[in-house]
């Protein structure tokens, strides 16, 4: 190929190939990474026909990295992972804790050591951020609880991979140069003092950033963002955007000698502090996902598919380690933090795969000679076995969860649910206390209407005990809560909740208890109002009522004559 047209050859045919596989992979309802990962290994130098550049690829993936972190910055939440904090921080450390330690030991037993072993341990504790959100949306599972606290868990899995991109090159006795490049272990490994002394070094020279980051830059970077908005044109604040996330990935790695993805989450972190961090993600959004589509491709370039057949009992002991090991350490964890069974189902499924900073731990693991060639290639099969199983798991939840729900457990002793108040009677039971039942909330105080509030975050139900409102902490699939709504004696339940198992759940046991009891509940998909409506369910669809609301601003503004309730009645029924 010649030198001149490499660059254009190796995107055009990694592109065309990824968005060919993506979209069969997306047809056959599996992640799209799954097809971005195979177009990768049609171009490696392990498949017949076309060899993509493999001089180029990494310089790809590294864009791909920088746009990535930057893109977790933006959307890293400090307020998320406190509200999750008592869950999120012990489960995600106890995780990587344990899943390291497997593959420590597998290391040890294949006779690669203990430096391969920490790395692949690492490698194989991060779940995918893409696959996660992807499966929770799809599930309806993103704005629970459950959902909460599995972001949280992987927020936290992230800081702690951050750290350890920092920490491996000093493990390895090397280093990074002043390009921010890690250099080759040295052969004898570095004695104690020499790596404490070093890992001070480091860990200050990372302080340092993070202030200059976090004091001066949150500062500069809002305010130059909003001057560069003033002018009016897209274009320039698009550069702005681009200007933040690669001149602070390159400076810091330059000046500070951390690795760019570092500096680049550093660069969205103080983005993200700015009033125009939607508009920076939603305009840089393009390019980061075209490059991480590269990344991708570049990652499945370098793995050698020959693993599968050479090495099958350590491919399936790693797969092990990632769709059993992790979500099993999860739900057990979970349950010792005092969470519902049913949050540990839904935190260990979105966990059990692997994705971007794995790769980019194998990636520094094998330039830095910590972890071989087979282990890079063990990840590269775990992330694609992994990530293709992870919809079966998610749709494993209902079954498990009504397995461990089984009639012998509910003779248990129920979870314990805190309240204010007295038994009620002739109240309105509202179980979700987010945006929605907050707004209803407010209503039912002005109208002088007694209401129970069933929420699982702790720091809600707090909020309401201080103002005298009956609240319950606690998951309405729990018997002890259950118990204490006294729905017998209620005069209407609202589901403000996003959980369509647990509305179901909920749904079945209200009418048992009371079945004259109207019910009210909030639904995301035309599937499951239609259930709720067989159910005698008022079943409210977000995106209809807020069709209908907009339908009947635009009609008054244009003069129109407005639905009346009868005829909008009619437009739901369509």
């Amino acid at each position: 190929m010649p030198h001149e047209t490499a660059l254009i050859a190796t995107m055009s045919v990694a592109l065309a190939l990824a968005f060919v596989g993506g979209f069969l992979a997306t047809r056959l309802r599996l992640p799209a990474i799954v097809g971005y990962l195979l177009a990768g290994v049609a171009v490696g130098p392990f498949t017949p026909g076309f060899v993509a550049d493999t001089g180029l690829a990494p310089q790809l993936a590294e864009i791909g990295v920088i746009l990535l972190m930057f893109g977790v910055g933006i959307h890293f939440s400090l307020r998320d992972l406190l509200a999750v904090r008592a869950v999120a921080v012990p489960g995600a450390v106890g995780q990587i804790a344990a899943a390291t330690a497997l593959a420590v030991g597998l290391s040890i037993w294949w006779g690669w050591g203990l430096q391969a072993g920490i790395v692949l341990g690492l490698a194989i504790s991060v779940a995918s951020t893409v696959v996660l959100l992807r499966a929770l949306m799809e599930g309806d599972l993103l704005e629970t609880t459950s959902g909460r606290i599995a972001v949280g868990w992987l927020i936290v899995e992230d800081l702690l991979t951050v750290l350890a991109l920092v920490l491996l090159p000093i493990l390895a006795g090397g280093g990074v140069d002043s390009h921010g490049t890690p250099l080759a272990a040295t052969n004898a490994p570095p004695g104690l003092t020499d790596i404490l002394v070093t890992v001070g070094l480091t860990l200050a020279k990372v302080a340092v950033l993070v202030v200059v980051m976090l004091f001066v830059g949150a500062r500069f970077v809002p305010w130059l963002l909003i001057q560069v908005s003033g002018t009016g044109s897209r274009e320039l604040f698009i550069l702005a955007v681009l200007a933040v996330a690669f001149g602070v990935a390159f400076g810091s790695s330059v000046l500070f000698g951390v690795s760019l993805a570092l500096g680049a989450f550093l660069a969205g972190l103080v983005v993200g502090e700015s009033d125009l961090s939607h508009q920076a993600a939603e305009d840089a959004l393009p390019l980061r996902d075209a490059f991480a589509v590269l990344f991708f491709v570049s990652v499945g370039m370098l793995f050698d598919p020959s693993i599968l057949l050479t090495s099958p009992l350590q491919v399936l002991a790693v797969v092990a380690i990632i769709v059993l090991a992790k979500p099993l350490v999860a739900l057990l964890l979970v349950v010792l933090l005092g969470r519902p069974a049913r949050t540990g189902l839904i935190v260990g499924a979105g966990l059990a795969q692997i994705g971007e900073f794995s790769f980019i731990l194998a990636e520094l693991g094998r330039s830095l000679g910590m972890l071989p060639a087979e282990g890079y290639n063990l990840i590269l099969a775990g992330a694609l076995i992994s990530i293709t199983l992870n919809p079966a798991l998610f749709r494993l939840i209902g079954p498990l969860d009504a397995w461990l729900d089984r009639p012998a457990d509910a003779e248990a002793e129920p979870e314990p649910v805190e309240m204010v108040a007295s038994a009620p009677r002739d109240h309105v039971v509202l179980c979700g206390y987010g945006r929605v039942g907050r707004h209803l909330a407010r209503e039912l105080d002005r109208q002088g209407v007694e209401y129970l509030v069933v929420d699982q975050d702790r720091g809600s139900i707090e909020e309401l005990h201080r103002r005298g409102v009956a609240a319950l902490h606690g998951d309405v699939l729990e018997h002890g809560a259950l118990k204490q709504m006294h729905l017998d004696t209620a005069r209407l339940l609202v589901v403000a909740m996003s959980d369509s198992l647990a509305t179901r759940h909920l749904v079945e046991e209200a009418h048992r208890q009371h079945p004259d009891l109207p019910i009210i509940a909030r639904t995301h998909s035309e599937s499951e109002r239609q259930y709720l409506r067989e159910h005698q369910v008022d079943a409210i669809l977000a995106e209809q009522e807020l069709a209908l609301t907009m339908n009947r601003h635009a009609l008054a503004r244009l003069g129109c004559a407005v639905p009346d309730d009868a005829d909008e009645a009619q437009l739901q029924a369509v």
